[in-house]
């Protein structure tokens, strides 16, 4: 897949965002929220993925102490795909990953996806705190 990329996108959907916020359907999802992944930066954008998978270990690593949820959402304007996972670093987009600067309108919650195991958790939120590279916002 990556060697065919082109810098087209890759998915027509469906979308999900992983969170710990209790919403609910009609809800909006908007840009310049606090990052999950280095403290004090607000983000430009508000990321999503055609991975529900991707979108549950998002929702293990949200900040918060609400339960993880996977929302099933729909852009409402233009998106790219996510260069801190794409693009810029890696070439194409394998993990299925997007950002847009307009709301994410929330359309259905997804209650299947594969829960990541607390060993894998713990290795995640450990590399996420020795992480020093750059945020593309």
């Amino acid at each position: 897949m990556a060697k065919s990329y082109n810098g087209a996108l890759t998915d027509k959907g469906p979308f999900y965002h992983g969170t710990k916020a209790d919403l609910k359907v009609g809800d909006f999802l908007i840009a310049g929220g606090n990052s999950n992944y280095k403290p004090g930066l607000k983000m430009n954008h508000i990321y999503f993925t055609a991975n529900v998978n991707g979108a549950g270990l998002a929702a293990a690593l949200a900040k918060g102490k609400g339960r993880e949820r996977v929302y099933i959402v729909e852009p409402t304007g233009e998106f790219e795909n996510a260069p801190n996972v794409t693009d810029k670093k890696f070439p194409g987009n394998l993990t299925r990953s997007y950002r847009s600067q307009e709301p994410l309108k929330i359309i259905g919650e997804e209650t299947e996806w594969t829960k990541p195991t607390a060993t894998k958790r713990r290795e995640w939120h450990e590399n996420l705190a020795k992480n020093k590279g750059d945020i593309i916002n």
